[in-house]
């Protein structure tokens, strides 16, 4: 296999020597999670001839029709020069790789590998999402939007963990260069030992040690945590956020359990780009949210799952939006006069509730 790919793989998805997903090396990656998934599928597809099991779920095409994408995309892999290395380079090289097959397969590719791809940036039908603005690469001289804080990749995240239609929990790898000088020395010491005793197959160890680093990083308001992506673990940082701008329906208030559903629909298996504007008093990350492109409050907004917070934000679009839902009578605008979450909230505190 060319090389590119073989360091890749090496950096970030060392395959166990046992036969045991356990047995892993170090806690860290240095890859965007879909393209280290994609270069181990790549190294193993070109020793086994064999595709991952589970891609038929997300493809519509036949096994045989896959490890043919498979050849050709290791092919085109080992001729890229440079090799691909971002999401965006990989996703293009699927693309344009598998430009002749059914759009179903490619953008089923791309999801699997949580990689952004082009139909998510088609119109949905309540508008044409915003794309997320261009940005003047950091490392050297970053220029983020007025007012943001700093701004965080995460990895794929878990619907489970999403409480409502306004707020998410993301995990980001601490091997961001933002994250890795804060970790806890007492944190990072639990990692790395709890990978040895996982190697050794002492899991009661590594449990107990798995546990400590949850502890500490409640203790210490980190929330870190190990956990697993793709056979390998990494030492990742939690964030609590909440959506800037917007105000989704409470849980128990009508179209609550809608907007959860949209947004855990949005998220769900993704890597989301967040900029973070501040901290709310819940000691929340208030950000804007982008995934695959695709702003999420906008779409929130545009199919009546939330209201314009406008006490906190007077963004112009924001408001255009909403217009744009109550004139289609959309999601909760389908109601007459819908309460405000604001004004629930208010009045339920002071009955007691």
């Amino acid at each position: 296999m060319g090389n590119a790919l073989r360091l890749l793989y090496g950096k970030c998805c060392k395959p166990s020597t046992t036969g045991d997903s356990d047995s892993v090396g170090p806690p860290y990656t240095t890859t965007a999670p879909g393209v280290s998934a994609l270069a181990h599928d790549l190294l193993n597809f070109e020793i086994t001839s064999q595709v991952p099991e589970d891609l038929s779920q997300h493809v519509v095409s036949s096994r045989k029709s896959q490890v043919k994408w498979y050849g050709k995309l290791l092919q085109a892999w080992k001729e890229a020069k440079p090799p691909p290395k971002t999401p965006e380079e990989v996703a293009r090289l699927i693309v344009e790789t598998l430009s002749r097959h059914q759009k179903a397969d490619v953008e089923g590719l791309l999801e699997f590998y949580g990689l952004p791809h082009p139909s998510i940036l088609a119109e949905i039908s309540t508008g044409v999402p915003t794309r997320l603005p261009e940005f003047v690469r950091f490392q050297g001289g970053t220029r983020l939007p007025e007012g943001v804080e700093f701004e965080m990749h995460t990895l794929p995240v878990d619907g489970n963990t999403v409480p409502d239609g306004d707020g998410l929990n993301v995990y980001v790898n601490t091997d961001d260069p933002r994250e890795s000088s804060n970790i806890p020395r007492a944190v990072l010491m639990a990692a790395v030992r709890r990978s040895k005793a996982r190697a050794k197959k002492n899991y009661a160890r590594a449990d107990e040690l798995r546990q400590k680093i949850i502890e500490s990083g409640y203790q210490l308001a980190t929330f870190n945590l190990v956990i697993d992506l793709q056979n390998e673990e990494i030492l990742a940082r939690k964030y609590r956020i909440r959506l800037r701008g917007i105000d989704a329906p409470e849980m128990s208030m009508p179209f609550g359990k809608e907007a959860k559903e949209e947004l855990v629909k949005l998220v769900h298996g993704k890597c989301l780009r967040v900029l973070v504007y501040g901290e709310d008093q819940y000691g929340r990350c208030v950000a804007d949210i982008y995934c695959n492109g695709i702003f999420v409050q906008e779409v929130m907004l545009k199919k009546g799952l939330a209201w314009h917070y406008v006490a906190y934000d007077q963004r112009v679009e924001f408001a255009t939006w909403q217009k744009e839902a109550r004139t289609k009578k959309t999601g909760l605008w389908v109601q007459s006069n819908p309460e405000k979450p604001w004004e629930w909230r208010k009045k339920n505190k002071r009955e007691g509730r």
